[in-house]
């Protein structure tokens, strides 16, 4: 009986613990969905580790959108909108970690 429970806890735990593709970031899955070269499951899991310690998920649901929609970054770079302002200067500090934390991977 004992064994049987360690069993269903040990089992609980490791289901808890495990990664699934449904626990991916905002930013990881548009990554990973992406058509460039270089976004293996390390790069875009270590821009998604940088995205939880920088980005707010609004922010982080916005940069993902430049994966599929490059000029879209663009325009929110040129705009004289002061929330586009301040969120650019958020993702460049982001951009700036994650070549530093995540260029060694590529």
């Amino acid at each position: 009986m004992k064994s049987l429970l360690g069993a269903a806890i040990a089992g609980a735990v490791l289901f808890l613990t495990i990664p699934t593709a449904s626990d991916a970031g905002t930013v990881s899955r548009a990554c990973l969905k992406s058509d460039r070269g270089g976004a293996t499951r390390s790069v875009c899991r270590c821009i998604q580790q940088v995205a939880n310690q920088s980005l707010s998920r609004s922010d982080q649901k916005l940069a993902a959108s430049f994966f599929s929609d490059p000029h879209k970054a663009q325009e929110i770079r040129q705009s004289s909108n002061g929330s586009h302002e301040k969120f650019w200067l958020r993702y460049k500090d982001f951009g700036s970690v994650v070549s530093a934390s995540c260029g060694h991977l590529r």
